[in-house]
């Protein structure tokens, strides 16, 4: 009788885990490999304020949100869409429900309940765990190489496998274990992948001294940012160095593929997106004797934070005309600079190319290993989204593992 065949699975992630319960239901010996202590850890650190699993939409109406549009990518999320997910939470014991705008969330909210049932049910399938484990590659006949911290120095261990599932993540929150180091490794051997960029995140804009001493860390609430021909409606936060918030990281995408294609970005940023603008115009007009423009401002019900952004996108020269007034308070312009680094995105952008990858996931010119998760090169927002890209793809990527092996 021969012994199932072995794979390890690099990464401890959500695609990571999917992989390797995937693959232990199948009656595979699987062993993750992660290089934090724990597991998981970027998962905890997104369901602190509510983990979104996913987002319950028309599944052509999900698709949609990624890009690049691969053909694998969108066979796994088909596969392994919103009902399976939730299906799968469900068993463990974590019941989800679909709030208001379509996100899924454990009825706990959090992450760290569905976690620790997801370890157990690992634990009982047999999925063996190696932490702080610190992937360097193939050694030259083909075995994992790891580096593996001691108590007086870090040693180098050679790990033989039958196949090899890779989940590493992007290169967002470095912290937490996604540095993008396995993109040399990579590469050195041929593999194709685009350039990690950030995604979901803020953007890099050059306020006045006065204007951050006075409104830093100030929310705008109820302002639609535009970009191009997009639209995101929500809070934005001032920082320091520019804006974040939910619309600002929904509109990254488009503000990275502007600033690639001329060197800028441009958005706009509706301040009364309730008020249509003759209204605007009628609650300026007529100003009272001796009325600043900012006073009139604060009688029309705009914030001071609001009147702040309008004066930097003027140099402190707002019009006195109302219609020039409330046309600006509708389409506030603020040059963006810059997306915020890496390591303050929520995610990342490119990764392995999905040219380099077959069908089932495997790279092409490394047979027997599988790639999943944010390491592939595919973008999408927030709300759900990445997280069911990232299940998805370690689901899938188990299943070609499993043909692979002769399953």
């Amino acid at each position: 009788m021969t012994d199932p065949p072995a794979v390890a699975v690099v990464g401890g992630g959500p695609a990571g885990l999917m992989a390797a319960e995937a693959l232990a239901r199948r009656g595979i010996n699987v062993t993750v490999h992660e290089l934090h202590r724990s597991m998981a850890r970027k998962l905890l650190l997104a369901g602190r304020s509510g983990l979104n699993l996913t987002k319950a939409e028309p599944i052509d109406e999900l698709l949609d949100r990624y890009e690049p549009s691969a053909p694998a990518l969108e066979r796994a999320v088909r596969d392994h869409g919103p009902d399976w997910l939730r299906s799968w939470a469900d068993d463990l014991g974590a019941a989800t429900f679909v709030g208001s705008s379509r996100r899924v969330f454990p009825e706990a909210m959090r992450a760290a309940p569905l976690l620790r049932a997801w370890l157990r049910r690992l634990d009982g399938l047999g999925v063996r765990f190696r932490p702080g484990h610190r992937w360097c590659g193939w050694t030259d006949d083909g075995a994992l190489r790891f580096e593996v911290a001691g108590a007086d120095a870090a040693r180098l261990i050679d790990v033989e496998a039958d196949a090899t599932v890779l989940a590493l993540g992007g290169a967002s929150w470095p912290r937490v274990g996604s540095d993008g180091s396995w993109r040399a490794i990579l590469e050195a051997r041929g593999v194709a992948v685009e350039p990690l960029t950030a995604a979901n995140c803020g953007v890099v804009v050059s306020w006045s001294d006065v204007f951050i001493e006075r409104f830093e860390g100030e929310p705008v609430k109820n302002v639609v940012v535009s970009v191009a021909d997009e639209t995101h409606r929500g809070e934005i936060v001032v920082t320091r160095r520019g804006l974040e918030g939910g619309p600002i990281y929904a509109a990254s995408r488009a503000v990275r593929h502007e600033i690639g294609r001329t060197g800028h970005c441009r958005i706009r940023l509706d301040l009364a997106p309730d008020l249509p603008i003759d209204r605007l115009r009628d609650r300026l007009a007529s100003p009272r004797p001796k009325e600043t423009r900012t006073s009139r401002l604060r009688r029309a019900r705009v914030p001071p934070v609001a009147i702040g952004l309008l004066r930097e996108a003027t140099g402190n020269r707002l019009p006195g005309d109302a219609t020039d007034l409330a046309k600006l308070a509708k389409a506030a312009p603020v040059e963006v600079e810059a997306l915020m680094s890496i390591d303050r995105a929520i995610s990342t952008a490119g990764g392995v190319s999905f040219a380099a990858l077959d069908e089932h996931f495997m790279l092409c010119d490394l047979p027997g290993v599988f790639v999943a998760g944010e390491m592939l090169d595919w973008d999408a927002p927030t709300g759900g989204y990445l997280l069911q890209a990232c299940f998805a793809t370690g689901a899938a990527a188990a299943t070609g593992a499993e043909v692979w092996l002769g399953g």
